[in-house]
C-alpha cells in the first residue's frame, strides 16, 4: 500500500510536468546500444510505472491471469484452478475405464497427464517464484491436492487394468510405435507405485515413498545447514586458527579461498565434519529404496531408477564409470602431480603433499595466474549481449529466432520478468518466460521449469510449450547493464539448452515432450550448448563491449578459452567419484555396511596418493542424492554424448546449418517418445557404447592438454 502511495504521487508529478527533466537525465544511458530490439529489453532496466499497470491496478476485464490462465487474476484463483482440474481428471478416468470408449487408452491417458501437469507444474513454479506470499500459499495448496489426487490414481486398480489389457493384446484402434511406447511408460508409472501387488505389498509401497519423501527433505535440509566442531576435536595445528573465546567452532561453508593450508583442512574437515544423525537419516533412505524396489521386483533401486534410460541398465552405467576411471586415472595423475608442486612453491613453509582440500583453490590460483581480466572480460558479455549471441546461434545452427514480446496483461508475477516467442518459418514454435534477476525470497537456483508441454491436440492443432527460465542474476542499472561471469554465460547457454528442447520437440503426447524423457538424455542438449559458449569463434561473434560495442580482442578470447581448459581432467575425476559412490549406495545394497564404509572404500581407491580425510564426511552434504538417486552419473554420460555430438558435427563450424537441423530432426524433436539409446546411436551411426562414449570425454581431455 506504501508503495502503492509512492507510485501514485510519482504519476501524478508526471502528469503536471513536473522532474521530467530529472527523469530524462536519469535514464539517459552511459553503454552502447549495439544490441538489436532482442538484447535491448534484456540489458534496459524494466519501467516500475509500467509493470505497476501490468500487475497491480489491472480491471478484472483487462486481466488475463498469470501465465493465460483466466482462473489466476486473483489470488483464490487456484481453488477454482485446481476443482475444475480434480472434475475433468475424473472423467477421463470414467472415459479410460468405461466400455464405450471412442479414443486410444494412450491419448486418454495423457489428457489425463496434461490435466493434472499443468495445474501441478504451473503451481509448483509459482509456489517458490511467485513474491505473493498469498500467492505461493494458494500455489502450495494447489500443488499438495493434485498430488493427493495422483496419489489416489497411481492406486487406481480399475485405471490400470485398462492400460495394462491394452498393452496386452492392443487397443480399439490401429497404434503407432510411439503410441505403443508411451502405453508402456504409463504402465512402467504405474507399477512402480506397486499397483500390481497384493493389497498389504501395495500399502507397504506406498508408506515406504511416503517415508523417503520425508527422509529426503530432512537429508537435504540438513546438507546445506551449518556444522559447529568441538575444538578439542581438532588437532592442535588447527585449533589455534580460530577465536581463541569459544570452545567450539562454526563453518557454513569451506574456507576454499584461504591461502593457509591449515585454514584450508580445518574448513574441509569442520564442514565435512561427519555427523551421526544425518548418516542414519542416509543409511534409512538407502535401506528404503531398497526394500521399496525390492518390493516392486527389482534387483536394485539403481535397476528401478535407470529403467528406459540412454544407460539402459546399471551394469552399464558401471561399465562406463570403471572404463573411465581406468582410462582416466593416468591422465588426472599428471594433474595432480602438477598441483603438488603448485602447493609447494606457494608454500615454502610447508612440505605437506597435496591434499583434497588443496584441490580447489589450487585450480583456481591456477587459472588465475592464467588469466587476470575475469572482469574485463565480463565487460564484453552484457545479458543483452549474450541474449542477442545466444539468438545468432540458435538461428545459425536451428533457423529459428527468439523474439522479445509484451507480456499479456496480469501474465507476468514480477515486473523484471521477460517474455520471449519461438519462431520458425512454420510460425510460433513456443514460450520462454525469462525470470533472470535475483529478488528478495527468490531461490538462487539456476532452473528450467516446464510449465505447459507440447502435444497433439484432437483438432489438429499444437499445444505451444510454455517453459520458464529462472536465473540469479543481478538487475541491471540506468548506467551500465547486467554483466555476466563466464560461468553464468556457460549457465545461460546451459539452461537455454533445456528450454529449446522443450520448443522443437514436436511430440503427439505431452507425456514425452521436450525434456521429459530419461534424466541421462534430458541434460545433453543443455551440456551441449555449453561447447557454444565456449568455442572462440562463437565467443568472438557474441562479446561486444557494453560501452563502446567493440569486439573482443584476440588476446583476451585466446587467454579466456585457454583457460577454461586447465584442470579439466581433475573436474572429470571429482565428478566421477561422486557417481561411483551413488551407484554404490543404490547398487546391490549391503545393509551391514554404512555409508561411512563406502565412502571411505571408494575416496581411497579413487585418491591413492591423498590421504584420507579421517572424520569427515563429504557425502553427507551429498544433496544431489535425494533428487538424483541412482542417477548422478547423468551429468558423465549426458556430457561424453554432448562431446560425440560436438566432435563430429560441429567441431569444425559450429553455426551449420545442416549439422543442427540433422541433430534437431534426429534426437530434439523426438523428447521421450523413442529411446533415448536408439535416438543417440542413430545419430552418430553407431552403437552408444560405454567404450565410445569414455572415448570422447578422454579425447578431449588429451585435447585440452595439447592445446
Amino acid at each position: 500500500y506504501k508503495n502503492r502511495r509512492t507510485y501514485l504521487k510519482m504519476w501524478r508529478g508526471l502528469r503536471s510536468g513536473l522532474s521530467l527533466k530529472n527523469l530524462k537525465l536519469s535514464s539517459q544511458k552511459n553503454y552502447s546500444s549495439h544490441t538489436t530490439t532482442l538484447g535491448s529489453s534484456f540489458n534496459e532496466k524494466p519501467s516500475s510505472l509500467k509493470s505497476l499497470w501490468n500487475i497491480n491496478t489491472l480491471r478484472p476485464s483487462e486481466n488475463g491471469g498469470l501465465f493465460g490462465f483466466p482462473e489466476l487474476t486473483h489470488v483464490h484463483g487456484f481453488r477454482d484452478l485446481k476443482d475444475k482440474c480434480v472434475k475433468r481428471s475424473y472423467e477421463l478416468v470414467d472415459e479410460a475405464t468405461g466400455n464405450g470408449r471412442n479414443r486410444n487408452i494412450t491419448e486418454i491417458f495423457d489428457e489425463l497427464s496434461d490435466e493434472l501437469c499443468r495445474v501441478a507444474d504451473m503451481a509448483e513454479f509459482l509456489r517458490i517464484a511467485h513474491p505473493d506470499s498469498k500467492f505461493a500459499q494458494e500455489a502450495e495448496d494447489a500443488c499438495i491436492t493434485v498430488s493427493g489426487l495422483v496419489e489416489v490414481l497411481n492406486t487406481h486398480k480399475e485405471l490400470y487394468s485398462s492400460l495394462y489389457n491394452v498393452c496386452l493384446n492392443g487397443d480399439i484402434r490401429p497404434e503407432s510405435d510411439v503410441d505403443k511406447r508411451v502405453a508402456k511408460l504409463f504402465l512402467f508409472d504405474f507399477q512402480q507405485c506397486g499397483i500390481h501387488l497384493s493389497e498389504d505389498k501395495r500399502q507397504k509401497v506406498v508408506a515406504l515413498n511416503d517415508k523417503i519423501l520425508q527422509l529426503g527433505q530432512m537429508f537435504a535440509h540438513n546438507s546445506h545447514e551449518p556444522r559447529t566442531v568441538p575444538k578439542s576435536e581438532l588437532s592442535k595445528e588447527l585449533r589455534y586458527i580460530f577465536d581463541d573465546k569459544h570452545d567450539s567452532v562454526t563453518l557454513s561453508g569451506l574456507l576454499t579461498d584461504s591461502p593457509d593450508d591449515n585454514s584450508r583442512e580445518a574448513g574441509y574437515k569442520i564442514y565435512y565434519w561427519y555427523e551421526a544423525q544425518q548418516e542414519a537419516i542416509l543409511k534409512e533412505i538407502l535401506n528404503s529404496r531398497h526394500d521399496l524396489a525390492s518390493l516392486c521386483g527389482y534387483k536394485t533401486y539403481s535397476h528401478r531408477s535407470v529403467l528406459e534410460s540412454l544407460s539402459q541398465s546399471p551394469e552399464n552405467v558401471d561399465k562406463f564409470l570403471s572404463n573411465l576411471s581406468r582410462r582416466l586415472g593416468g591422465l588426472v595423475s599428471s594433474e595432480y602431480s602438477l598441483l603438488d608442486t603448485i602447493k609447494k612453491k606457494a608454500s615454502y613453509r610447508s612440505s605437506k603433499s597435496l591434499e583434497i582440500w588443496d584441490v580447489p583453490y589450487l585450480i583456481q590460483k591456477s587459472k588465475k595466474a592464467c588469466f587476470q581480466d575475469v572482469h574485463s572480460i565480463s565487460e564484453y558479455f552484457s545479458l543483452g549481449t549474450c541474449m542477442d549471441g545466444l539468438n545468432k546461434v540458435l538461428n545459425s545452427i536451428f533457423d529459428i529466432t527468439l523474439v522479445n514480446i509484451e507480456p499479456e496483461k496480469g501474465e507476468i508475477w514480477h515486473q523484471d520478468v521477460r517474455k520471449l516467442v519461438v519462431k520458425n518459418d512454420s510460425g510460433v514454435l513456443g514460450y520462454i518466460f525469462c525470470d533472470f534477476f535475483s529478488r528478495p525470497g527468490k531461490p538462487h537456483q539456476d532452473c528450467h521449469y516446464t510449465i505447459r508441454g507440447g502435444r497433439e491436440l484432437p483438432d489438429g492443432s499444437y499445444q505451444d510449450p510454455v517453459v520458464v527460465l529462472m536465473l540469479s542474476l543481478t538487475v541491471s542499472t540506468w548506467n551500465k547493464p547486467t554483466l555476466l561471469t563466464p560461468s553464468m554465460v556457460d549457465n545461460l547457454f546451459h539452461e537455454m539448452g533445456h528450454a529449446i528442447h522443450s520448443m522443437l520437440a514436436r511430440t503427439k503426447y505431452q507425456h514425452v515432450t521436450g525434456t521429459r524423457c530419461s534424466t541421462d538424455f534430458a541434460e545433453v542438449p543443455s551440456t551441449l550448448m555449453e561447447y557454444f559458449s565456449n568455442d572462440p569463434r562463437v565467443l568472438s561473434i557474441i562479446g561486444r563491449h557494453y560501452r563502446t560495442g567493440e569486439p573482443l580482442p584476440e588476446k583476451l578470447l585466446k587467454n579466456y578459452c585457454s583457460m577454461k581448459k586447465i584442470f579439466c581432467g581433475v573436474e572429470v575425476h571429482a565428478q566421477l567419484l561422486n557417481s561411483i559412490i551413488d551407484q554404490r549406495f543404490h547398487g546391490h545394497w549391503d545393509k551391514t555396511l554404512s555409508p561411512l564404509d563406502i565412502y571411505r572404500d571408494s575416496f581411497t581407491k579413487h585418491y591413492p596418493l591423498m590421504s584420507y580425510p579421517v572424520g569427515s564426511a563429504w557425502y553427507l552434504r551429498f544433496s544431489h542424492l535425494v533428487g538424483y538417486g541412482a542417477k548422478y552419473y547423468s551429468y558423465l554420460m549426458a556430457k561424453a554424448v554432448a562431446s560425440t555430438i560436438w566432435q563430429r558435427n560441429f567441431k569444425d563450424d559450429p553455426l551449420n546449418l545442416d549439422a543442427g537441423t540433422k541433430y534437431k530432426d534426429a534426437c530434439l524433436i523426438h523428447g521421450g517418445s523413442r529411446p533415448s539409446y536408439e535416438l543417440v546411436s542413430n545419430f552418430i551411426g553407431e552403437p552408444a557404447s560405454s567404450e565410445l562414449l569414455v572415448d570422447a570425454l578422454i579425447d578431449e581431455i588429451e585435447e585440452s592438454k595439447e592445446s
